[in-house]
């Protein structure tokens, strides 16, 4: 059951949400189109090696290049910029990526490092690119008979030569949390990992045959042993490609408060007041997750006002 819990995240404030480009999946089997797109002049490509992406000197943009410029590797067709008024085809430019071999050097870094700073199209490109990046790195075999594939579809699927099974990108749904009891106060954990003052929203994969309220609930209550209630409000998704997560935002209201953590993945747990929370980021002994994280989102959309400081 759905129920108003009356907290919200900021529209637009999730910064790996946001997309520009048309996917345009219709054109991915379409190789004569692809090779006209590829050898046009102002088709720009962006380049990833492992999970990091070419960015430009100040790390405040992706440096897209010509095909002409991209180095060798796996060729993904990642979409069409149609509001871009360019372009050598009758849709408008195409964007591709290369997924390249080496090593990164200071020219690449991570979306940790830039998701925050991109525009909405480079957004979009980055997180699409990474995705797939991450799902081919770890699909190199077939899962049906242990044979090599092959990249089929303008980088977007993998088929077995020897038993014709088909491979497609897979997106694993995960919930992230922030629950509040009847004092308006919120519940935020400390991973086993994390060092002392670190504390973020829960959050857990989704299991098989279960629906994402009942995933809420197993996850709050097998973590802080705190019993969610019938008050659960859905408040956005972000992707997450690192590796392959969607992560599903949340607010729930809890039916209990006594606090018991599972001393496995969750090492303490706490319920703060706004002041609380404020005091001790302001203090500098509390940090919160960065901003383009969902978590953020949900913390300051309970808090009612953008924080300082993150991990």
């Amino acid at each position: 059951m759905l129920r108003h819990v009356a907290y919200s995240i900021a529209p637009g404030s999730l910064a790996l949400s946001r997309s520009v480009l048309d996917r345009a999946a219709d054109r991915r089997r379409d190789d004569d189109w692809l090779d006209k797109a590829w050898a046009a002049p102002d088709t720009q490509v962006a380049v990833a090696i492992g999970d990091k992406l070419l960015a430009n000197s100040d790390r405040t943009a992706l440096r897209l290049v010509s095909p002409a410029e991209a180095p060798e590797g796996t060729r993904i067709f990642l979409g069409i910029d149609r509001e871009s008024g360019a372009g050598q085809t009758a849709d408008g430019r195409a964007v591709f990526g290369v997924l390249a071999d080496g090593e990164a050097d200071e020219s690449y870094a991570g979306l940790r490092e830039l998701g925050a700073v991109l525009n909405d199209r480079e957004a979009g490109i980055a997180v699409n690119l990474i995705g797939l990046a991450n799902w081919h790195a770890v699909h190199t075999h077939c899962a049906n008979c242990g044979e090599h594939t092959v990249v089929v579809e303008a980088g977007h699927v993998r088929d077995c030569p020897a038993c014709g099974a088909h491979h497609f990108p897979r997106s694993d749904p995960a919930i992230i949390v922030l629950v509040t009891d009847d004092q308006d106060r919120a519940l935020l954990g400390r991973n086993g990992a994390w060092p002392e003052g670190r504390y973020s929203t829960l959050a857990g994969f989704v299991e098989p045959g279960e629906s994402l309220e009942a995933a809420v609930r197993r996850e709050v209550l097998e973590e802080t042993g705190v019993i969610v209630g019938p008050e659960i409000e859905y408040a956005g998704s972000q992707p997450w490609p690192l590796p392959s997560s969607l992560m599903l935002g949340f607010y729930a209201k809890a039916a209990s408060t006594d606090i018991e953590v599972d001393a496995d993945e969750i090492a303490e747990a706490k319920w703060f007041t706004r002041e609380d929370l404020r005091a001790l980021v302001e203090a500098g002994t509390m940090a919160l997750p960065g901003s383009i994280s969902i978590s953020r989102r949900l913390i300051e959309g309970w808090f009612g006002e953008d924080l300082t400081g993150s991990w």
